[in-house]
């Protein structure tokens, strides 16, 4: 499972994008994001540049232990749909 460290920001995203690219072409299919600590948008793009990636080579991709700060941001863009796994359970909609 790939982890991108405790840092996805500007300053990093290039190195931790083409990593995940790598990981996910050697058939990872977890971003494990349990380390991560600091964010910034530009965590957001590449979660969705890595989530183009897998739906292009039509391969699952979950991320995982996404932390809160994160989450804030995925919401704050807007952009929650399109890097949500079809799969996971989420704790704001009903389940059957």
């Amino acid at each position: 499972m790939f982890q991108p460290g405790t840092s996805l920001t500007f300053d990093n995203a290039k190195t931790a994008l083409n990593a995940g690219l790598q990981a996910i072409a050697e058939g990872q299919t977890e971003i494990d994001f349990s380390e991560l600590i600091t964010v910034d948008s530009a965590a957001v793009a590449t979660m969705l540049a890595w989530r183009r990636v897998a739906v292009a080579r039509a391969v699952p991709l979950i991320f995982r232990h996404v932390p809160k700060n994160l989450h804030s941001l995925i919401s704050l863009y807007d952009v929650t749909e399109l890097i949500d796994d079809a799969n996971t359970v989420r704790s704001d909609l009903p389940h059957h």
